[in-house]
């Protein structure tokens, strides 16, 4: 048997199939790595209320990576803690202010669990009551009483570049901002310095496994940093072209258990 090994898994586009679910292979792969005594972790943008579902599926007992790196903590530990890192209210604030001057669909600021619309949207209504938040509707400047775990822009394709300018321009030593895939036009923003792999670094250190024995697969521009930080980072098929120049490797679509391919092979797990 390999040394214990801590695999970080992306969620979607990654461990889960277009249709959102996770697949038997990919499940009796990661079982097997498990029984063998490897550490399989969840490192997502989403935030907790919508990952929660997979974490309890695949049976984890490892602290999750929610919103990029803005919330970390052990859904089975109280005594693990918990690290949220908010964007600045006023920064978050003058974001809103600023966004006068372009033309966008939404804006939606997401402190944990409450999510906050700056206007009605019964579509996004669907997406993110998942898990049964708290959902204010209103005019962030007036309604937003806390600091943003994160906030998302939703807008025009063609208006993703100005706005991400702006953003940079005005805001780049206390932001970060990230796109989001097709067929969604989103920009995420969270703190300035976060990322997957601020999580990663810190679940590793809790589990005493050297970034020599990380494997992380991912898939969009958010999981640059978790697979440039693992020992072993690895590409989906399926994802972006700079994704796949920045890993070690590139394995087979989520659609094809690409990670179950590829840590049956890597851990000699023999279980496909």
């Amino acid at each position: 048997m390999r040394e214990k090994h801590l695999i970080a898994l992306d969620l979607d586009g990654t461990l889960l199939k277009d249709d959102k679910t996770i697949s038997e292979k990919t499940k009796k792969v990661l079982n097997s790595a498990r029984e063998q005594g490897h550490e399989i972790m969840i490192a997502t943008g989403r935030p907790f209320r919508s990952s929660e579902m997979y974490y309890h599926e695949l049976n984890l007992t490892t602290p999750i990576v929610n919103f990029n790196g803005a919330f970390i903590h052990h859904p089975r530990s109280n005594q693990w803690g918990a690290y949220h890192t908010p964007l600045d209210i006023e920064v978050a604030k003058d974001i809103v202010e600023a966004l006068d001057s372009f033309s966008f669909h939404n804006i939606i600021a997401e402190v944990i669990d409450d999510v906050y619309f700056h206007y009605h949207d019964e579509k996004l209504l669907d997406i993110f009551g998942l898990g049964k938040p708290n959902i204010t509707t209103g005019d962030l400047r007036r309604f937003l009483k806390e600091s943003p775990t994160s906030m998302l822009i939703h807008t025009e394709e063609e208006q993703v570049q100005e706005i991400r300018k702006h953003l940079s321009d005005v805001h780049a030593e206390v932001i970060d901002h990230r796109r989001w895939a097709d067929p969604w036009h989103v920009i995420e923003i969270v703190k300035s310095g976060l990322n997957k792999a601020v999580g990663l670094k810190k679940v590793s250190e809790f589990l005493h496994i050297p970034k020599e024995r990380i494997i992380a697969f991912g898939d969009e521009d958010n999981d640059f940093e978790m697979i440039e930080y693992a020992g072993r980072g690895i590409a989906m098929g399926n994802g972006i072209q700079q994704l796949k120049t920045l890993a070690n490797e590139v394995t087979l679509t989520n659609e094809e258990d690409g990670i179950a391919i590829y840590l049956n092979d890597y851990l000699n797990l023999k279980a496909l």
